[in-house]
């Protein structure tokens, strides 16, 4: 089993070797993975060839200084919290050197202990800042669990075999139809991993040009294209240590599956317009609804990077063939709408109920969330009721443009949000769904995003 990655990545930065190999022992005691440079530009080349969590920084090098430094630090990693390091005499510059972008400072001779909170509290300042761009960019239910959980013997199986495979380092594909919680099951894998405690990191693939593709997922350098204003590490910087989940594999375009190829085998990339090469201890999860091998077939996948990502394959039902869990998805999103929209509807009739099983879900757990969501705003007493449900002939989306008129309760922003989550619960594809709306994929991937669908 891989053994728990609870410590985070930390560069020491002096020129004082005694005190290098002090702070590296204290910090690797403590569960840390430690780099040291003794001096500026030893500093700058690791940090622009690695990614770390927090700096130990010392105020004066023999080339260099704090304050001199700081800048080219700030634009090569604006995530790394820096920390100085310095004499009784030079406080007053370690202020200037806060002032400057440094987030705290130590003062030496500094105990072991002193030095342990200092990393840990950087640290956890850190993992919060990933945790909060992760929530912002989550776009899954808060009724996750439940879909964790399975009546179904098939699920069951699959979940049992997540649970099994989370605890080793292999790449796994996550297969299923649109809708069925391929993300759910991602997040799962990364919590239950010994890389829970680092970053789960996700980058949806559908809607992004080849540059935009790259930039995302391994960031750029300023100027590298027109918009890149400021240094960007990309996602699998984001994720070093933790988990890297790529949603709609099938989609990346064929130009940049070579470099994804590599980074799978070498774990080496090199960031737009950057010629430095960067190192990412990545786990990584693909999901997709596409068939991989017949895209091998037409030459719009890479056989090679199927065979990469294919080490351990999990293939999600669709909600139609595990329908003894409907009724627990059914009334956990009723209750996460309650609270969110107030409505009337406190819990279903056996009517009702009964449609809901009886439906054949093209669009899945999605779509069951969507027809959900829009009953809970529009059902009239304290049951849902059939009549609420909008479930016609061909799913939710036709009977969607008849069942959420106008009304004085709901802004255009909200209709539109309605619109487009009924149409991705019955398309087959993001493509699909975008052609049906008008629009091309990438404004329907700005929409998801701007909605939180």
């Amino acid at each position: 089993m891989t053994a728990e990655k609870t410590g985070g990545r930390v560069l020491v930065v002096d020129d004082e070797a005694p005190l290098l190999k002090t702070f590296r022992y204290c910090l690797e005691d403590d569960g840390h993975t430690v780099a040291t440079a003794a001096s500026g530009e030893q500093a700058m080349a690791l940090i622009r060839s690695r990614v770390f969590d927090v700096c130990l920084l010392d105020l004066t090098l023999g080339d260099t200084t704090a304050l001199e430094l700081l800048p080219a630090i700030r634009t090569a990693a604006p995530w790394l919290r820096v920390v100085i390091v310095t004499a009784h005499s030079s406080v007053d510059t370690a202020v200037q050197a806060m002032r400057a972008g440094a987030v705290d400072y130590l003062v030496k001779p500094c105990s072991p202990e002193q030095l342990r909170i200092a990393a840990a509290t950087q640290l956890h300042a850190r993992r919060l800042d990933l945790r909060l761009e992760e929530l912002e960019r989550q776009t899954g239910s808060s009724n996750d669990s439940a879909q964790l959980e399975s009546r179904s013997p098939a699920m069951a199986e699959l979940l049992d075999t997540a649970r099994q495979v989370a605890a080793s380092d292999a790449n796994i594909l996550v297969l299923g139809e649109s809708g069925t919680g391929k993300g759910v099951i991602a997040r799962a894998i990364h919590r239950w991993s010994a890389r829970h405690a680092a970053p789960f990191i996700t980058i949806n693939s559908p809607g992004l040009s080849g540059e935009l593709f790259e930039s995302e997922l391994f960031g750029h350098k300023k100027g590298a294209f027109t918009g890149a204003v400021a240094n960007s590490p990309g996602r699998v910087a984001q994720a070093d240590g933790g988990t890297l989940f790529l949603d709609e594999i099938g989609e990346v375009p064929i130009g940049l599956q070579a470099k994804l190829l590599r980074f799978l085998q070498d774990k080496q990339f090199e960031s737009l317009g950057d010629p430095v090469t960067r190192q990412a201890d990545v786990r990584l999860v693909a999901a997709t609804n596409r068939d991989l091998h017949g895209m091998v077939k037409t030459g719009t996948f890479r056989e090679d990077l199927l065979y990469r990502l294919d080490v351990i394959r999990l293939h999600l039902p669709p909600l139609r063939d595990r329908i003894e869990d409907l009724p627990a998805f059914a009334n956990g999103f009723l209750d996460e709408f309650i609270r969110i929209h107030r409505g009337r509807g406190r819990g279903f009739s056996e009517a009702a109920m009964d449609a809901l099983c009886r439906h054949r879900w093209p669009g899945n757990i999605r779509e069951l969330r969507n027809v959900i969501e829009r009953a809970s705003i529009l059902c009239r007493g304290e049951l849902i009721e059939p009549r609420d449900l909008a479930l016609g002939e061909a799913g939710g989306a036709a009977a969607a443009s008849t069942a959420a008129r106008p009304t004085g309760a709901m802004s255009l922003a909200a209709l539109e949000r309605e619109h487009i989550l009924a149409v991705l619960g019955e398309a087959e594809t993001l493509e699909v769904a975008a052609k049906q709306l008008g629009i091309d994929a990438s404004t329907l991937y700005r929409k998801r995003k701007q909605y939180g669908i």
